[in-house]
């Protein structure tokens, strides 16, 4: 058995909010059974409700240690708060009047005190005597590693995000990111001291490779993974479900607004007991670009004569978005049938997803896009565009529809075709489940990841 009885530690220090936190606590739950004795170390916010909180997103972690980041919010300063408080994570994505602001614009000083303050968390956890570091992204995390642990190998797991800055530093970052380069430097210096860096796709491996500056041999694929038992096809009463997430409980939000502050129109959640319904799934990042998205949707609609399809968006942490929030794209152009859910727990999504009829991502730079792995396995055709990740999981023709980079009117086209073919929706739903069975259950993936720690662990 991989692993054999060694103890990883494994760190992430970002709070609970995004795709990669699920995989975080598919990993920490499953690695004791590929032989893997795991901690796991986290972010944690307990002044935003549970689904922010590690203590209760994590919960079933057995050696779990959260650091809390609630005191350092509290403080003039997040990024600088008063002795014993660790300072708040940055972020790689630059959302202004955000407290997490972006990586790029950090001085050495401040991440000076993140390095500290994490070395002291990695210390306090063992880390010095663990067989493998296991740290999700490029952070301080990698800094401070390198200064409580020297001699233990890491295997850094990337998540996308992080090769997105990169990418956008390499190119030309803004004028406000007055620290770019020097965290071009660091991301990329942090990645070469890693003895294996795990990536999900190919494409994402290649991408990698170049901005990083990574011989490929350093490189290992480990996909992300869904639990096929609870993503599943299974009956539901649809009309009640939409009711009550978009009328009776809504969640969905407007700009500075709390959950609750968007409100669908009762006809057009009347109508969904009829439609083709269309969901997206994610936060309000630029990187989903939903506001193309909602365009295209809107044009579809008026080609079928203004009725017969839907889109619901779930997703968006309330106050967190880039770029155009999707209320005001849709108050822009008019749209209609576009209903805004809100955000809800990884639990929650199954029924989300089985009251729906296909499910879409138009993110041309997604590394790895899980939605459409768990709406694939709840027998939902994937729409999606032929890039990054999704390129890697939907099968053109016979899990969903992929649509090439740039081309507004293909994207139309294939959302066209989704609605207007039951009987070839529900044979590519068929397959899509047949695929993720064969290919991305997380038992299966867990035991890939316990290979790599092994051969970490076996190099040094």
């Amino acid at each position: 058995m991989p692993g054999a009885g060694r103890r990883v530690v494994s760190a992430i220090m970002f709070y609970p909010r995004g795709g990669s936190s699920h995989g975080v606590r598919a990993f920490a739950r499953r690695l004791p059974r590929e032989g893997w004795r795991t901690t796991l170390l986290s972010g944690s916010r307990s002044d935003a409700g549970a689904l922010r909180d590690a203590r209760h997103f994590y919960d079933d972690v057995s050696d779990l240690r959260v650091v809390d980041f609630t005191a350092s919010l509290r403080a003039a300063d997040p990024l600088d708060p008063p002795a014993g408080a660790v300072p708040l994570q940055p972020s790689y994505e630059d959302r202004p009047g955000a407290p997490d602001v972006v990586f790029a614009r950090l001085d050495d000083a401040a991440l000076e005190r993140q390095t500290r303050a994490w070395a002291q968390v990695l210390d306090k956890a063992g880390a010095g005597g663990a067989a493998v570091l296991h740290l999700h992204h490029l952070t301080p995390l990698n800094a401070a590693a390198a200064l409580v642990a020297p001699d233990v190998p890491i295997v850094a797991h990337l998540h996308g995000t992080e090769l997105l800055m990169a990418e956008r530093i390499a190119a030309g970052a803004p004028a406000s990111w007055t620290h770019a380069a020097a965290w071009g430097e660091r991301l990329r210096g942090w990645a070469q001291a890693a003895q294996l860096v795990v990536i999900a796709t190919p494409r994402g491996a290649r991408r990698a490779a170049r901005v990083l500056e990574l011989p490929h041999e350093r490189i290992a694929l480990v996909p992300n993974g869904v639990d096929a038992r609870r993503f599943s096809p299974a009956g539901i009463d649809r009309d009640a479900l939409w009711r009550r997430v978009l009328l009776d409980e809504p969640r969905g939000w407007l700009p500075g607004g709390e959950p609750g502050t968007w409100r669908a129109r009762p006809q057009d959640v009347a109508a969904l007991s009829h439609d083709v319904v269309l969901l997206a799934a994610g936060r309000f990042t630029a990187v989903k670009r939903l506001p193309q998205l909602i365009a295209a949707f809107d044009e579809v609609r008026r080609r079928l004569g203004g009725c017969g399809v839907s889109l619901v968006l779930v997703g968006g942490h309330p106050g967190e978005w880039e770029g155009e929030h999707p209320a005001q794209t849709i108050e822009r152009l008019g749209a209609r049938g576009v209903l805004l859910a809100g955000w809800y727990d990884h639990d929650e999504l199954p029924a989300l997803l089985r009251a729906s009829d296909a499910v879409v991502l138009a993110s041309e730079r997604e590394s790895f896009g899980l939605v459409l792995v768990e709406g694939m396995a709840c027998e939902r055709p994937a729409i999606a565009m032929r890039a990054g990740g999704p390129a890697e999981i939907v099968r053109d023709g016979e899990t969903g529809w992929l649509v090439e980079p740039g081309d507004d009117e293909h994207l139309v086209a294939a959302l066209i075709a989704a609605t207007g073919d039951r009987s070839e929706r529900e044979r590519r739903g068929r397959l899509a489940r047949e695929d993720v069975l064969a290919r991305f259950t997380w038992s299966a993936v867990t035991h890939r990841l316990a290979l790599v720690l092994d051969e970490a662990a076996t190099r040094s």
